[in-house]
Formats: C-alpha cells, structure tokens, sequence
C-alpha cells in the first residue's frame, strides 16, 4: 500500500517532547497481546500528530469492517481486534476441493489523558483501517502560547 502522504516515524516528525513521541517511547506504548501462530502478525501502524487529533493508520489487508472491532476499555486503553475466516469451495463432476484460512491480531495502545475517547471515530476501507482520536478541549488550550506583559 502506497500513499501520497509521507507518514514516518514520529522520531523524524516531531520533537521529543511531543505527545507523539511519548507513544514510540513509554508513555502511550504498542501492547500486543498474546503469542503463538495466530498472533504472529501484527498490522503496521502510521501515526501522526495533528493540533486537535491523532490520526492512526492501520494496514489491514484482506479484512473488512464487520472483521474488525474497535474499543478502549476502562483502563484508557485502545483495543483494535481483526478476525477473519476464508473459504473457497469449488466442486465438479469428478472432484471436490474445499480451502480454508484463518487470521486474527489484536493491537492495543495506552491512550494518553488527551484523547477524547467518546469522539474516537474509525473507517476501514480498501484495506487501510483509520482512526482519528480527537483531543480533549483541555488539551488544546494547554498547546497555545500565551504572551505575559511585565510589569
């Protein structure tokens, strides 16, 4: 999947005291869950860092909508879970072949107080799962620098 936009690493975009790059470096980790067969690939993710969001990408090849779900728990944690189950059956006058597949992820991160989570908005489409994350009001006004006249 290639787009026009040049989504990189955060480390290349932002400065280190960016809330972004606190989500590469401890403060809002990638958790994934689980080990074994099933959960051995794990969709890569763009993320970028926006004055009122962050928006995230996930590569989602072969899953639709109604295979995914999305949610954050009371731990302010972003839970984003893929299953998808395949079947191909083709039958003739002399043979049956009958092909199966399964695949699964699941890919979590610790959201920061920032995020608005009951405005969390997502669109999966061609393959390419997006999720914007608005920021709380509070976050907002923090980022604005105000002038202080000495006296």
């Amino acid at each position: 999947m290639k787009s026009n936009r040049n989504l990189m690493t955060t480390r290349n975009l932002f400065p280190s005291s960016s809330l972004l790059d606190d989500f590469f470096n401890g403060d809002w980790p990638a958790l994934n869950w689980g080990s074994g067969p099933e959960n051995t690939w794990v969709p890569a993710a763009n993320v970028v860092e926006k004055e009122k969001s962050f928006e995230v990408e996930l590569s989602v090849p072969g899953y639709e909508k109604k295979d995914i779900q999305v949610e954050v728990d009371s731990h302010n944690v972003l839970h984003i879970n893929g299953e998808r189950e395949d079947e191909v059956k083709e039958e003739k006058e002399d043979y049956t072949r009958r092909e199966f597949s399964y695949g699964s992820f699941t890919r979590s991160f610790q959201l920061p107080e920032t995020v608005d989570d009951e405005q969390i908005a997502a669109k999966c489409k061609n393959g390419v799962l997006k999720l914007e994350l608005p920021k709380k009001d509070t976050a907002l006004l923090k980022k604005k620098t105000k002038a202080i006249d000495i006296a």
